[in-house]
């Protein structure tokens, strides 16, 4: 008799999945915590030096993942045009990283990811202002909860801060241009990269960018870090952790959307945000009210509702 290996294959499968996932949470949830702990409750407010450690991180450990750990294939930069449109999108990947970081100071992270929700939202106007793209009315339909649960939620948030608020508005839209123009600009074959590659490429462009914004807008932020590594060493390992985690964001995205699909990436996305709100809460201790709980579930329900319409639409 000779057993079936098949069974054990897909369940092995199935746990390499579920890790996947769940490695894609807690790095998710991990970098988003840390960085709002280091903002606010640690007191390090220099949310561009912070994003400059990150870019640091994920350029340099997508090089070691592609160079050294044959994760995927080194793709190489072919034209000039090419290095340009992906300087573009490292400019405004850049300014959606630093945007979320800056608004983390002054808004909970429970309103933070209500805000993050209206992508969608973003995305539908982009792209149609920009491709002149349309979709069907279902569609459209499906964003109005979603804006009118942020319009409640901002209503209803005991710690609303209007500075903070729009920092995590034009992070939202900016990583909505991102993705749109990302389909436009790179849409030959020829010019095609993986996230990973791009993230690769795209490190560099977004430090030469921060580098000089941190020591002018953050004066003297390299010497303070100093000052206060002397003080408490900690602060260097919350860095290099911080730093490591926001990479690890990125891969364990490429790796999920690989082994199972973007559209599941979506609905898990949308269950990340409601995890990470119930999270945040019970660790910051942050107050909530109904109505902005209340918010936050109708533009959830919006997202959701938007993900359905997109695939039907297909």
């Amino acid at each position: 008799m000779s057993s079936d290996p098949k069974p054990a294959t897909m369940s092995t499968s199935r746990v390499f999945t579920v890790g996947l996932i769940s490695a894609w949470y807690s790095s998710n949830i991990g970098v988003l915590l840390l960085n709002k702990f280091l903002l606010t409750n640690y007191g390090f407010k220099y949310p561009i030096f912070l994003t400059l450690c990150h870019m640091l991180a994920c350029s340099f450990l997508s090089y070691v993942a592609i160079s050294w750990l044959k994760v995927v294939p080194m793709q190489s930069i072919r034209s000039r045009v090419q290095f340009v449109k992906i300087s573009s999108l490292g400019f405004i990947f850049c300014l959606s990283v630093v945007g979320g970081n800056i608004s983390l100071r002054y808004l909970a992270v429970s309103f933070n990811q209500a805000v993050g929700a209206t992508t969608p939202f973003f995305t539908a106007v982009f792209a149609y202002l920009m491709t002149l793209k349309k979709e069907g009315w279902l569609t459209y339909l499906t964003l109005v909860p979603v804006v009118t649960g942020v319009i409640i939620a901002s209503g209803g948030e005991p710690s609303f801060h209007l500075f903070g608020f729009i920092m995590c508005i034009a992070a939202t839209a900016a990583r909505a241009l991102k993705s749109v123009l990302q389909g436009i600009l790179l849409s030959s074959e020829a010019e095609k990269l993986n996230s990973m590659n791009l993230l690769m490429y795209m490190g560099p462009v977004a430090c030469v960018i921060l580098l000089p914004a941190a020591l002018w807008m953050e004066q003297d932020v390299v010497g303070i870090t100093i000052a206060l590594a002397r003080d408490d060493v900690r602060i260097i390992w919350y860095l290099v952790f911080n730093s490591a985690l926001a990479y690890f964001v990125n891969l364990t995205n490429f790796l999920v959307t690989k082994h199972t699909s973007p559209l599941t990436l979506q609905v898990l996305g949308n269950a990340k945000g409601a995890v990470a709100v119930v999270v945040s809460i019970l660790i910051f201790r942050n107050p909530v009210s109904v109505t902005g709980m209340l918010g936050y579930g109708l533009t959830v329900t919006g997202v959701i509702l938007y993900s359905e319409a997109k695939k039907r639409g297909r």
